[in-house]
């Protein structure tokens, strides 16, 4: 396994090159990044802070639990934080958690195949398709969409405790599901239904223990899984009594069609062009060679009891993935109240890879599986090769700040306070820069009316439109009701002749101008309110 770890440490740094490169400054050209970076850095604050909550995170203030508003990551924060606690730089934090899931996810389906199989070059193909297929790429920029590891690892501690009926076997299927909950919540919610319908079908026909034992045994995982996934559940609880459920248009929109798994993401080398007519989230094409060796997993020979279940689940999660085109889900948000609080059916499109993937292993081994050793050696080479030439995929990178620009800078030696940052994006183009506004605060930690999230809260959606009119009198009523102590108007944001209108009314108003100050992209001003 080590060996595995290694392989898909050095390909993740090949297939993601240059960013290897450039790991501590430049990262994937998207405000998600920012946002990654806030979460992690909020919660490495917030486990040392003295009385600071941790789901009270400082955007979009007065709101409380405003990191349930998203996914909180609590895997991933708690794996950064001691970096972070050590002082390495935030973008270099970002982008190891980023790599590291990457190569992980790899190495875990490579161990399943490898159960499944018998046979590590069918564990080495399926990690390959299952880290690096085009859906990787399409979701580079969202962290826990990379922290696939605990789904192959959950189904392999399945397998053995059907195999073998043991407590420890079970407790790991559920501790799995409860892992990729606190990774990703859509991911988790996906896994906890996919393996409950893959136990229902193992169980009958394709175990060696005897059914009391694996009942027991599958008995004490889900108990550990409900536990840990209900603890976690309640500020989220609280969250959606707040925001309600997502609505269903959204629901449609980022649902797939049967055409997302024949486009890729468009920096593909090869099938870059299939992604013209599809959206994203909805790039979900698996790979040419994975869907051949799948296919040849299902004809080459009559084909076991257990290919056919995992041929049952990738339908499931293709069908599934189709949102309210489909019959699952209609059935799921009637009766699962979990599924009404998710948006992206798509993201079922990474189920659908992982059981390619193992449909492809089972392939690769009937192909290649009775040939001479040095037959399936340079087969593994040449497929490996031609997998790896397939999913080759550019990825654009920029610069990120690692230390606050001066503006925040100052803004940090000030008495604590709350903070505004103009300008506000309009309530129809959002988000506007509130993404880097939120990661700015990580360098004074200060309470901030901005925010960036999955989810807006109504009280932030009616801000946008109390302060549309500033510096009018709506705005300075807005900011004086929630006692807005600093105010940052970044020039960028603003012709001349607006500039001077706002400088004279915050002047009016009595505020203290601390100063103009260089923002990381331009300037900007920044003033204490009386």
């Amino acid at each position: 396994m080590k060996r595995a770890l290694l392989l898909f440490a050095l390909l993740t740094v090949a297939m993601l090159w240059p960013q290897a490169r450039h790991l501590a400054t430049r990262a994937t050209p998207h405000q998600d990044v920012y946002f990654n970076m806030w979460r992690l850095r909020w919660f490495a604050h917030a486990l040392v802070t003295p009385g600071a909550h941790l789901f009270d995170a400082n955007i979009f203030y007065p709101e409380q639990g405003t990191l349930a508003l998203s996914d909180a990551m609590p895997v991933e924060g708690a794996a950064a934080a001691p970096l972070l606690w050590a002082g390495m730089r935030p973008v270099l934090v970002h982008n190891l958690m980023l790599l590291a899931a990457i190569a992980l996810s790899g190495a875990a389906m490579f161990a399943l195949a490898r159960y499944l199989t018998g046979s590590r070059a069918a564990g080495v193909v399926a990690g390959i398709i299952f880290a690096f297929a085009p859906y990787r790429f399409e979701h580079i920029m969202h962290m826990e969409m990379q922290w696939t590891m605990w789904m192959p690892l959950a189904f392999l501690a399945l397998h053995r405790t059907l195999d073998t009926g043991r407590w420890k076997y079970g407790a790991a299927t559920g501790a799995c599901i409860a892992l990729q909950m606190l990774s990703s919540i859509y991911y988790g919610i996906f896994l906890a239904t996919l393996v409950s319908l893959a136990a229902l079908l193992l169980a009958w026909r394709d175990r060696r223990a005897p059914l009391p034992r694996v009942a027991q045994a599958l008995g004490l995982g889900a108990v550990i899984a409900v536990a840990i996934a209900g603890v976690y559940a309640q500020p989220y609880l609280r969250i959606r009594e707040r925001v309600g459920d997502r609505p269903l248009a959204e629901v449609s929109d980022f649902s797939a069609r049967p055409s997302s798994y024949l486009a890729a993401t468009p920096t593909n080398w090869l099938y870059g062009r299939s992604s013209q007519h599809s959206a994203p989230e909805r790039r979900l094409f698996p790979g040419t060679i994975a869907v051949l060796l799948a296919i040849a997993g299902l004809l080459l020979v009559a084909p076991s009891f257990r290919t056919i279940v995992y041929l049952v689940l990738l339908l499931a999660a293709f069908e599934t993935s189709l949102g309210f085109g489909g019959y699952s889900y209609p059935f799921l948000y009637d009766h699962v109240s979990a599924y009404r609080g998710l948006r992206a059916l798509a993201r079922l499109g990474v189920f659908v890879l992982m059981f390619v993937a193992i449909l492809a292993s089972c392939g690769y081994q009937l192909l290649l599986g009775s040939r001479s050793r040095a037959v399936r050696t340079a087969a593994l080479a040449v497929a490996c090769a031609a997998l790896l030439a397939e999913y080759r995929t550019s990825v654009a990178l920029m610069d990120f700040a690692n230390t606050a620009p001066p503006v925040y800078r100052i803004l940090a030696q000030q008495p604590r306070g709350v903070v505004a940052e103009f300008p506000f994006p309009r309530a129809d183009a959002l988000p506007g820069d509130e993404a880097e506004h939120a990661y700015m605060s990580t360098f004074h930690w200060f309470p901030l009316l901005n925010g960036y999230s999955g989810i807006y809260p109504p009280s932030y959606l009616q801000r946008l439109a109390r302060v549309r009119d500033f510096p009018g009198d709506a705005s300075f009523r807005e900011l004086r009701h929630w006692g807005v102590r600093y105010v940052i108007v970044h020039e960028s944001g603003y012709h001349s002749e607006a500039l001077g209108r706002i400088v004279d009314r915050l002047s009016a108003e009595g505020s203290t101008e601390l100063g103009t100050f260089y923002d990381g992209s331009g300037d900007a001003m920044l003033y204490a309110m009386r």
